[in-house]
């Protein structure tokens, strides 16, 4: 970002002595050109600006209340970044020293905006208060940082945009490692400031269940809690410090609450039927065998999983997703279905009968025993559907040949991502290789190097026809916390990764250039330093070569 200091004359009156003086302040300019990208920044170069002191008032639609939260959230960018103070107002009639927030239907994106700065003016108007909330998010990351000493100034121009997705997700685990609900609630704004718009809540895991089921309450009484943690990778020794914790409902309600208000959709998933031991620990009958099952301490993919063809297995997969759905009002419900090993399907009699009950048989392209996956995932998507919502799943519900309804992650590999858009489902892309900030093996976190993986990746995979591109409806980054036990790790993960992905979900590919998105970083990063979020000071050295 390109930050430049000028001269402003301001007059003031002290209030002891009453007497006029003239004293010399300097104003410091921002940029239009942020991260993520907009579409198009059209700057008018003669160095003048819209300057922001104390009498700058920011103003909005009387009456609307979600655009004078808007207004509420552009003060405090405001004065969190360049330390000023500036007045509300419901008078939109305009005047000078103004920024007016409007609606104008007439946009036809409902996520778009115009966002127009004169020396007197700052008009910014989106179809809706989500648009205007992401052009504040642009003037908020216009914003030079300021000790206080100086006034911030944005440049002359005029910004047109809008998204290239609608999906813009990020998914964090807490089955391995539980966070707090206030903590979340700063992953919540770290995603706001990224122009993220759904928090995909992974809530249960083989290592724990993290959310309150009032009609199983074993799940949290026995399955939020493991007695301790392999130390290392490859490792059969435990660390024997006890893990815990879990949501309640109304917790959850709160963190659907908080994310609402920066316009961001939180979308459950309760991973079935694989990566169950929490919930099989809790209630032994809902497995093949019967148990005895353990909160598993170590990590991986486990033979033990709910079985498929037992009848009240199904009930309770149906009651623990219905109370989801009054927690979560979400169009969508994610319900996992990845890595399910059929290990004891194939002996279960209750399996294997439920096989010949359904007809059954094995196929090319899909065993019978993956067949009866996609028939109990089909069975749920039933009960999502009643309450008038949509089912999510990873990439491996397609060895079952699912409901074509179901909206898939591609995660597993290229060939999974073009597999689904050629077989007509909408897609999500999040592949390992790129979008997995946690994954050592791919996400490195020093230099550029992960950086690149993820800002070079395209969501549309090579081969795509463009009526099959139009399947791919967005792109998430994943963190799962198997390794990350703190804040600081996981924000060593998201930073800066989390402002590549942000442009692969907004900005148009042709838009796109890794060295002008290395120059935009560094104001990004002055950013995080304010917000006090972690990364690794070595991308420094990496930008200044």
């Amino acid at each position: 970002m390109k930050i430049r200091k000028i001269k402003r004359w301001v007059l003031f009156v002290p209030f002891v002595c009453g007497i006029l003086s003239c004293s010399q302040k300097e104003v410091t300019l921002g940029d239009l050109e942020v991260i993520p990208l907009p579409n198009k920044v059209s700057l008018l170069n003669d160095g003048s600006s819209f300057v922001i002191d104390e009498s700058t008032t920011i103003c909005y639609p009387e009456g609307n209340e979600k655009m004078k939260r808007n207004a509420e959230f552009l003060a405090s960018y405001i004065k969190q970044i360049a330390a000023t103070e500036v007045r509300l107002s419901a008078d939109t009639e305009g005047g000078d020293n103004v920024i007016v927030l409007s609606l104008d239907n007439t946009f036809s994106n409902d996520e778009g905006y115009e966002l127009s700065v004169s020396q007197k003016q700052i008009s910014l108007k989106g179809k809706t208060e989500a648009g205007v909330f992401y052009g504040i998010q642009t003037l908020h990351k216009a914003l030079p940082v300021t000790d206080g000493t100086t006034l911030a100034a944005i440049p002359c121009g005029n910004i047109k945009d809008y998204p290239r997705f609608d999906y813009r997700g990020f998914m964090v685990d807490v089955g391995r490692h539980f966070f707090s609900v206030d903590y979340l609630k700063e992953i919540i704004d770290m995603l706001a400031l990224h122009n993220v718009n759904y928090f995909h809540w992974h809530l249960t895991e083989d290592q724990g269940w993290r959310i309150e089921i009032k009609k199983y309450p074993k799940l949290t009484e026995i399955g939020s809690k493991r007695k301790g943690t392999i130390k290392e990778r490859g490792s059969k020794e435990l660390d024997s410090i006890p893990v815990s914790g879990y949501y309640t409902q109304e917790e959850a309600k709160e963190i659907v609450r908080y994310a609402a208000e920066r316009y961001i959709t939180v979308i459950p998933e309760i991973d079935m039927p694989g990566h169950m031991l929490a919930a099989l620990a809790s209630y032994p009958e809902l497995g093949c065998t019967g148990g005895p099952y353990e909160v598993a301490t170590n990590f991986g993919v486990f033979r033990n999983v709910l079985c498929g063809g037992n009848e009240k297995t199904l009930q309770f997969a149906k009651d623990v997703i219905n109370e989801i759905m009054d927690i979560f009002p979400s169009p969508y419900i994610h319900i996992g279905g990845d890595e399910c090993p059929k290990y004891h399907w194939k002996t279960c009699a209750k399996c294997q009968k439920k096989i010949r009950e359904l007809g059954l048989k094995d196929s090319k392209e899909h065993t019978k025993e993956n067949q009866l996956q996609a028939w109990f995932m089909g069975e749920v998507e039933k009960e999502i559907q009643k309450r008038g919502r949509e089912m999510m799943a990873w990439d491996e519900i397609l060895a079952g040949n699912p409901a074509k309804s179901t909206i898939v992650m591609a995660w597993t590999t290229p060939e999974a991502r073009l597999k689904a858009i050629e077989n007509g489902y909408r897609t999500i892309a999040c592949p390992i290789q790129h979008l997995y900030f946690s994954n050592a093996k791919f996400n490195q976190l020093r230099g550029l190097s992960s950086i690149e993986r993820v800002y070079l990746f395209d969501p549309v995979p090579d081969g795509a026809t463009p009526e099959q591109a139009k399947n791919i409806v967005g792109a998430q980054a994943c963190i799962w916390t198997e390794w990350t036990k703190d804040s600081v790790k996981m924000e060593w993960q998201m930073m800066p990764r989390i402002a590549a992905l942000a442009e692969i979900q907004w900005s148009k590919p042709e838009n796109k250039n890794m060295q002008d998105f290395l120059k935009r970083l560094k104001h990004q990063l002055e950013m995080y330093k304010v917000y006090g979020y972690n990364y690794k000071e070595d991308i420094h050295e990496a930008l200044d070569k």
